[in-house]
């Protein structure tokens, strides 16, 4: 078939305008942005306040839900004023096992049931766990009924979840999860916390590295960097930095290493960062801190990169895990704080 000059001219002209049309509609979509849904400062009058975090991260074309608060009744309140919708999520992340991360989950499973949920992985976990029968020890003396198992355990134990039919992945080492997302896996050493697992989201952009975190328990300095290993690029770090009872001192080590060390572009903390680490922020970032209270959506980049480069930290030992079980935690370091100061708890 022959195209004449001037109506092939005419289908140029037509193709190209089609073409920048939809670049510009790219260019234009909404939706980058981290929400957040749930903490216990904001000015939104339609949403509750509340001890916890939770936040919407859309980004990199994922619709991404990460902690879920600490009352199920006002994530649903809360994500019922924002007009959320969390039938279509594309999954969950859980930062670690604290209730005021997690407690929302029933309601995202109401609305939900299949949802992927990632988690972190533990020995004895309440997002379901497993260990080889090899950790207990055993005594091939008894008889079998005074024996687990009668003596005979299955080579791989079981155990079941606070949410029977939830679909978990859980996590055990620094994973990419999809193109340009990763799930940053750190364990804490603080006293308090110890050997707590913590997962935090970091999403390669085109701008550099988004990185949302929750309680930052393993350390905020030490997340960054396993996020730096990505890319040494930091665009954006949001969500609970663990300093709400920290010294000035410790603050100013934090901030100076935010600023100056990992060279973060802009800072939008919230939840456990506490108020005195919010002001030293405000003053060291100027007009790159980013207000996060309650309902605030903060802009993002426009797309994940292509090039990704993990950095991974060592897995925790089953038996460490387990043997922490009946370890009572401190998660702030309140009582050990009163503790030096020699006061009552």
């Amino acid at each position: 078939m022959k195209i004449k000059g001037s109506s092939f001219a005419a289908m140029i002209v037509a193709a190209t305008f089609a073409m920048a049309t939809s670049v510009a509609s790219a260019a234009a979509e909404p939706g980058h942005q981290i929400t957040i849904l749930y903490d216990a400062f904001g000015t939104d009058a339609k949403m509750t306040k509340d001890w916890g975090f939770s936040a919407l991260v859309e980004i990199a074309g994922k619709r991404i839900l990460f902690d879920t608060g600490n009352n199920a009744e006002i994530f649903e309140a809360n994500i019922k004023a924002k007009n959320i919708d969390l039938t279509n999520l594309d999954f969950v992340v859980l930062s670690h096992r604290h209730s005021d991360h997690m407690a929302g989950l029933s309601y995202v499973l109401s609305v939900n049931p299949t949802v992927k949920i990632y988690a972190p992985k533990e020995g004895f976990g309440i997002y379901g766990s497993s260990l080889p029968s090899g950790f207990y020890r055993k005594n091939d003396s008894l008889p079998p009924e005074m024996r687990y198992y009668g003596g005979a355990p299955p080579e791989i134990m079981k155990f079941g979840s606070a949410w029977a039919n939830a679909h978990f992945e859980l996590i055990d080492q620094t994973t990419e999860i999809a193109p340009g997302i990763t799930l940053i896996s750190l364990i804490s050493d603080a006293p308090g916390t110890r050997e707590l697992k913590e997962l935090s989201l970091a999403v390669n952009t085109t701008d550099g590295i988004v990185l949302v975190v929750g309680c930052s328990h393993p350390g905020i300095e030490r997340i960054v960097e396993g996020a730096a290993a990505i890319n040494p690029k930091i665009h954006v770090v949001s969500g609970g930095f663990h300093l709400v009872i920290a010294p000035d001192d410790v603050i100013a080590k934090v901030v100076t290493a935010l600023k100056d060390r990992f060279k973060v572009e802009k800072i939008a903390p919230g939840h456990c960062t506490g108020e005195p680490t919010f002001a030293a922020l405000k003053s060291a970032f100027g007009d790159k801190y980013l207000y996060a209270g309650l309902g605030t959506s903060i802009p993002l980049g426009p797309k994940a990169g292509p090039d990704v480069r993990r950095g991974e930290d060592p897995m925790l030992e089953d038996l460490a895990t387990y043997r922490k079980l009946a370890a009572r935690e401190d998660p702030f370091g309140i009582m050990r704080s009163r503790n030096r100061s020699g006061s009552k708890p």
